[in-house]
C-alpha cells in the first residue's frame, strides 16, 4: 500500500513570470504531477482509458513561504492525509532540503461518469486496497 511519493523537479522557463519567479498556478500542477506519479507507483492510472471513474477536485489550496525561481531544483512530496468512502485528501510540500517553498492540500472526490454526467460514487475497493493514509 502506498501513502506518499517524492518527485524531483526543476523549474522550467515557461513556468515563470518575467522576473523568473514561478507563477502561483504552477504549484497546483506540480502537486497534481506528483499525485499522478503516486498512482502510477501503486500500479494504477488516475484516468485509465475507457474508465468510468473520475476524480474532480472539490478543494485546493497552497500557502507560499518562498518563491521558486527558474532552473531551481526542488522536491514535491505528496501524502495521502485522509481517505473517506468518497474522497481522497492529499497534502503536499515543495522543498529543497530544509527550505520549504510552499505547502498545499487538494481533495479529490470519486465520481462515476454516466450519460455525460458525473455522480458521486464510493471509491472502488481495488483502488482503496492500493492506498493508505500516511503516518507521521
Amino acid at each position: 500500500m502506498i501513502s506518499q511519493h517524492r518527485l524531483r523537479r526543476r523549474v522550467q522557463f515557461y513556468e515563470t513570470d518575467t522576473a523568473g519567479v514561478v507563477h502561483f498556478s504552477w504549484y497546483f500542477r506540480y502537486m497534481e504531477e506528483a499525485e499522478h506519479a503516486l498512482w502510477r507507483e501503486a500500479g494504477l492510472s488516475i484516468h485509465p482509458p475507457h474508465g468510468d471513474i473520475v476524480w474532480p477536485r472539490v478543494s485546493a489550496s497552497f500557502d507560499f513561504q518562498r518563491p521558486l525561481r527558474f532552473e531551481q531544483e526542488f522536491d514535491v512530496v505528496i501524502r495521502i492525509a485522509e481517505i473517506t468512502a468518497r474522497t481522497i485528501r492529499y497534502t503536499s510540500t515543495l522543498s529543497d532540503g530544509d527550505t520549504i517553498f510552499a505547502t498545499g492540500s487538494i481533495t479529490a472526490a470519486c465520481a462515476q461518469k454516466a450519460d455525460g454526467r458525473m455522480k458521486a460514487a464510493d471509491i472502488p475497493p481495488d483502488i482503496l486496497a492500493c492506498f493508505e493514509v500516511a503516518r507521521g
